[in-house]
């Protein structure tokens, strides 16, 4: 066979059971009709092989392959001997196979498909379950039957949708996931979704438009698959009136005119809240809606002022992008909806002070709603409130009370003033004097720095010495300088922030346990021992650890508890034998956080300490090879 049949073979066998029209089938594989029905001929000689296969033509509906569940996976294995899959392919065919089917597959079928022993297929599903968890699913195993998912009709769609996620490059692995889908239904749906984004203007990002053809494709398989979502009673009666549900409407009347199938009700209302958590303010529901979104917008500011000790409540940008954003996140929440967050780990990486913050506060806020926010919506938060504190920080520096010392006149000092006002628009600057008024000026005034156009070596305050016209050279010394100050503020306040809160019997050397979970355990317990915290200081800490790996990057991880159950600021470590799986990295160090509320000002400084750790492999390597605690405590005094 050459390509095109064999992809011909491809897409009949994804869609066993189900008809499909010759029509259709050309326009997928970019051919005539006419060369479909002779290709055909040849897939009739292909199918010969497969006593149990046949192909089913019904005039007017079209042509389907009936095979069972052994023979299609011969079937396959036979297609893709010239097309090794890689793993992570193969781990989203086979999790796929999973949600989809209705019949228990066995690690025989699996291993025969896949051309590989069953420990592979073994191990393979060992990842997959732990990944299905996240959705509420559950991968059983029947004996003498084979493994199948247990959960609900939501949850396996959700999973459907974020089957790239199995795997590490996201781009391979999207085509990949279109490639599970009829190429004919691809296309399909994605001149509809184009059209509709040209009519109402539905998308505001590409990530929208994206999810809904996944979700779209996975609608498709499954209601022909005759199974069809389950939705409460109330569900038609909250979103039949909105503007969504008439897109909706127009899209679904189309698809089904296209495809000859027929979307139920339920279907359609749950397309309609698709729409409406990929848009804001929307529906009828947009004031009810308003209002519980401003509600969490405050409360979560009120939080995060608490625990950065940062007031955010003058920040009028940070609160409309968290009102945009988060009422999506309601309604995504209210129906069930899960989201991806392709940048997770990295901001996990480069915020881990503000990210653990933003989990906290909306543990808070979540509990007074009755709901939880998963770590993927609560990194995009965090970007929020990131760029919050950027701004307060560059309105901040520009509040800098400086001090300008000129000695060549008053044309020249108000030249020089005026070209630094320019350039550094932040500048309070509080007076211009010659040499001899700088005691004076400073009785009368506290500043920041003097800028000077001669060295002043007696002065404590930082001083910059610039040429009168304030040269590019200048500019750059100046910057320098500045940004010298700053850093060597927060090195100053970092350098001894974790020895401080280290006590020697809390310092676990050569650990070797089995799970992150008992490492958190053995932690935590033995502040317990120590009176340091509360006894539900251990379960707190599980609780957080299961609903967000703490993994920073570089082998190390930071978890923690509320610091309600903290009786006293204390830093627990452990330093493993063998790095340990910890979420979607491996950790080697791991410092358990336990800090008072009195000591929140302490917790930024302390995680910037260990975040700067983070990127420095020889200080991991370092900490294993340490003979004695002295030796630890030395190491973290660098």
């Amino acid at each position: 066979m050459n390509d095109r049949q064999r992809e011909l073979v491809h897409t009949l066998i994804l869609n066993t059971n189900e008809y499909t029209h010759v029509h259709a089938l050309a326009e997928s594989l970019h051919c005539s009709e006419k060369t479909i029905r002779n290709d055909l001929k040849v897939v009739g000689e292909f199918i010969k092989d497969y006593p149990d296969a046949t192909l089913d033509r019904k005039q007017g509906v079209g042509i389907q392959l009936v095979v069972e569940a052994e023979e299609k996976s011969r079937m396959l294995d036979r297609l893709s001997q010239a097309e090794p899959k890689s793993q992570e392919d193969r781990l989203i065919e086979i999790t796929y196979q999973l949600l989809v089917s209705k019949d228990p597959v066995t690690l025989s079928e699996l291993s025969s498909q896949y051309f590989t022993n069953k420990s592979t297929i073994k191990g393979d599903l060992n990842q997959i379950a732990p990944w299905l968890e996240r959705f509420e699913l559950e991968l059983v195993s029947r004996q003498r039957l084979g493994h199948a998912v247990k959960g609900g009709e939501l949850q396996k769609r959700n999973a459907l949708a974020r089957l790239p996620e199995l795997a590490s490059s996201q781009l391979s692995t999207s085509k990949e996931m279109l490639n599970l889908f009829s190429s004919y239904d691809v296309s399909v749906v994605r001149k509809l979704l184009r059209d509709m984004q040209h009519h109402f203007s539905v998308f505001s990002v590409e990530g929208d438009y994206e999810s809904l053809l996944i979700h779209t494709l996975v609608m498709i398989k499954r209601t022909t698959q005759r199974s069809p979502i389950t939705l409460d009673e109330s569900a038609e009666e909250t979103v039949s009136h909105t503007e969504e549900y008439g897109i909706a409407d127009w899209f679904l009347t189309r698809l089904e005119r296209i495809l000859r199938i027929v979307f139920p009700q339920e279907e359609r209302i749950y397309f309609t809240r698709h729409l409406i958590s990929s848009k804001s303010n929307s529906g009828s529901s947009k004031k009810e809606s308003n209002r519980l979104v401003e509600d969490i917008v405050e409360q979560l500011i009120s939080q995060m002022g608490n625990f950065t000790v940062t007031d955010f409540y003058d920040d009028q940008t940070l609160k409309n992008g968290l009102n945009t954003h988060l009422e999506s996140t309601v309604h995504r929440l209210h129906y069930g909806f899960t989201i991806h967050n392709p940048m997770l780990e990295e901001i996990k990486k480069m915020y881990p002070y503000m990210f653990r913050m933003v989990v906290l506060a909306l543990e808070e806020v979540g509990a007074a709603h009755a709901f939880t926010i998963p770590e993927d919506e609560a990194a995009y938060v965090v970007l929020h409130f990131q760029a919050s504190v950027e701004r307060l920080q560059k309105h901040r520096n520009k509040l800098k009370k400086v001090l300008v010392v000129c000695n060549l006149g008053v044309g020249m000092s108000h030249l020089l003033q005026a070209k630094l006002e320019q350039t550094y628009r932040g500048f309070d600057i509080v007076d211009c004097v010659g040499m001899w008024e700088i005691d004076e000026a400073l009785a009368k005034q506290a500043v920041d720095l003097v800028i000077s156009t001669k060295s002043l070596p007696h002065q404590s305050l930082p001083v910059i010495v610039v040429s009168p016209l304030l040269e590019a050279k200048d500019k750059k010394r100046l910057d320098q300088f500045l940004k010298s100050i700053d850093q060597n503020s927060r090195e100053g306040q970092n350098s001894e922030v974790i020895e401080r809160f280290v006590e020697d019997e809390l310092i676990y050397s050569d650990v070797d346990l089995e799970h992150r979970f008992k490492v958190v355990e053995l932690l935590a317990n033995g502040l317990v021992t120590k009176g340091n915290v509360t006894q539900a200081f251990p379960h707190s800490a599980l609780l957080r650890e299961r609903s967000s790996a703490t993994s920073i990057g570089g082998g190390i991880a930071i978890p923690h508890a509320h610091p309600e159950e903290v009786l006293h600021s204390t830093v627990a470590i452990a330093i493993l034998q063998e790095p340990l799986e910890w979420g979607r990295e491996y950790v080697s160090v791991v410092f358990l956080l336990a800090m008072t509320k009195q000591d929140r000002s302490l917790i930024k400084p302390l995680i910037q300490r260990i975040a700067s750790m983070s990127g420095s492999p020889e200080f991991i390597q370092n900490l294993k090879e340490a003979q004695d605690v002295s030796s630890i405590r030395q190491i973290l005094r660098k």
